[in-house]
């Protein structure tokens, strides 16, 4: 039956029911420099996952999860790459599905790093953590264009240190 049968029928589709489908095509390669990151980190307690969008609220996640992994907590937090963990079902995914405790900042209400994660590890419950919540900014903004570099990066230390609090 296809799809437009099945729809005129009363049945739902996989997106009529809440869910997007999703068909990637998997991997032909693997990254060997991703997989020996996974190996050295997979003994850190903490994985923090970020939406990395390309928004002003993204990159405020984005660099607030640098910030948190590479400088404020590196002894204990791993930073996953969301692309690799989210496309392939290696070290980066392997890193999200060990962690004892599993940090997603998000940028704003989609929650995009755990929805996607959730989508590709069953059970998946992270603890979601709103950047845009955690520091004050003019809200009407969007684009990383439109507020200096400086100040961005000042956003993400903010988020991380509050974080760190937490850790």
């Amino acid at each position: 039956m296809n799809q437009s049968s099945c729809c005129e029928n009363g049945a739902k589709t996989g997106a009529e029911a809440g869910y997007e489908v999703v068909r990637m095509e998997k991997p032909k390669g693997n990254c060997s420099l991703c997989e020996d990151y996974a190996e050295r980190k997979k003994s850190k307690p903490v994985a923090v996952m970020s939406c990395d969008g390309a928004c002003l609220r993204g990159d405020i996640s984005r660099q607030a999860a640098n910030m948190l992994c590479h400088k404020l907590a590196p002894e204990s937090t791993v930073r996953i790459c969301l692309g690799g963990a989210f496309t392939k079902d290696t070290g980066q995914r392997n890193l999200v599905r060990t962690a004892s405790r599993l940090i997603a900042i998000e940028g704003c209400p989609v929650n995009c790093a755990s929805r996607m994660m959730a989508g590709v590890i069953e059970g998946l419950t992270p603890e979601i953590v709103r950047a845009d919540m955690l520091c004050s900014f003019d809200k009407k903004l969007f684009g990383i264009d439109e507020m200096p570099p400086e100040e961005i990066q000042v956003l993400g230390r903010t988020v991380a240190e509050k974080i760190a609090a937490t850790l």
